[in-house]
C-alpha cells in the first residue's frame, strides 16, 4: 500500500465512521465499483485505532469522569451502599453504557456470519442506505415537533440504543446514525443522544479491533509509514467529522444526510440490478 492510498483510506474511514453514512457500506460499494481490494487486517486495526483516538479527544473528559465516579462507587458497593453509588451521575452513565454494550456484543457475536454474508450483496447495502436515510429523516421530523417531550436516559432506552448499534453491523446501516436517531426517537435530548452514542462507540470500536485480531496480528507489509499515515489521517478526519456531526445534531439537522443516502441507495440498487 502506498502512502497516498493509506492517507485516502484513513480519511475515508475517519469521515464515514462518524458521519451517519455507514463506513462498511461505503467499503462494499468502493470495492464493487472500483474493484479495490481490502486493505488487510493490520491496516483495519490501525485506522480503527485512529477513530478511537478521535472519540477520546472529544470525550476524554467525560470518560475521565466516568472512571472517577466508578472508583468512588466501588467502595460504596463493597459497603452495601448501592443507593449512594447509584447517586453518582457519571457512575450511572457508565452503567448505562454497559447496558447498551451488552446487546451490541450479543448481536455481533451470535449473528456475525449472517451479517458477513450481506457484505457480498450490493442490493442489501442499497436497501440499508435507504433505511438509514429514512431513520435520520424520521428522527429529525419527530424531534422538531413542539410537543416532543424530553425523557431521561433509562436502562430500557439504553438497551434499545444498544440493539440499534448491534444492527449497524449491517453494511449500509450507520452506527452513529442509528444510535443517535434511536435515542432522539426515544425522547433523549440532542446533546445527551450524541454523547451517549459516541461514548457507546468506544467499546464497539475496541470490540471490532479485538475481533480482527482474534487470529493473531498479521505481518505488516510495506513498512510502517503507510500505517502511521493511515492512523493520523483517520484520527484527524474522524475528529473533524465528529465535531461537524455534533453541531448538526444540536441544530436538529441530522436529516440532511438522508438527501445523500437516498440517491446513493437507489444508485447502488440500480447498479446491482444491472450487474
Amino acid at each position: 500500500m502506498s502512502p497516498i492510498d493509506a492517507v485516502v483510506l484513513g480519511v475515508v474511514q475517519g469521515l464515514t465512521e462518524f458521519l451517519p453514512v455507514s463506513s462498511s457500506g461505503h467499503l462494499v460499494v468502493f470495492e464493487a465499483l472500483l474493484g479495490a481490494q481490502q486493505s488487510g487486517v493490520a491496516f483495519e486495526v490501525v485506522v480503527h485505532g485512529g477513530t478511537l483516538l478521535a472519540v477520546l479527544l472529544v470525550y476524554g473528559r467525560d470518560i475521565g469522569r466516568i472512571l472517577r465516579d466508578t472508583a468512588r462507587a466501588l467502595p460504596m458497593l463493597l459497603r452495601g451502599d448501592g443507593r449512594g453509588a447509584y447517586a453518582l451521575e457519571d457512575f450511572r452513565l457508565g452503567l448505562l453504557l454497559l447496558v447498551g454494550t451488552v446487546p451490541t456484543a450479543a448481536i455481533g457475536l451470535l449473528l456475525e456470519d449472517t451479517f458477513k454474508a450481506l457484505f457480498s450483496s450490493l442490493s442489501a447495502v442499497g436497501v440499508a442506505f435507504l433505511v438509514t436515510g429514512a431513520l435520520l429523516h424520521l428522527a429529525d421530523r419527530v424531534t422538531r415537533r413542539a410537543e416532543a417531550r424530553i425523557r431521561p436516559l433509562s436502562p430500557g432506552r439504553a438497551l434499545a440504543i444498544g440493539v440499534a448499534q448491534g444492527a449497524a453491523i449491517t453494511p449500509g446501516i450507520s452506527r452513529s446514525g442509528s444510535t443517535i436517531a434511536t435515542a432522539l426517537l426515544l425522547g433523549i435530548d440532542r446533546v445527551r443522544a450524541a454523547q451517549y452514542s459516541f461514548l457507546l462507540s468506544v467499546p464497539a470500536i475496541l470490540g471490532a479491533m479485538i475481533l480482527e485480531l482474534r487470529h493473531g496480528l498479521p505481518p505488516v507489509a510495506g513498512g510502517l509509514l503507510p500505517y502511521a499515515l493511515g492512523f493520523v489521517a483517520a484520527a484527524l478526519s474522524g475528529f473533524g467529522a465528529l465535531r461537524v456531526l455534533l453541531r448538526l445534531v444540536r441544530l436538529g439537522r441530522l436529516g440532511v444526510f438522508a438527501w445523500y443516502l437516498w440517491p446513493l441507495g437507489l444508485g447502488v440498487l440500480a447498479w446491482a440490478q444491472l450487474h
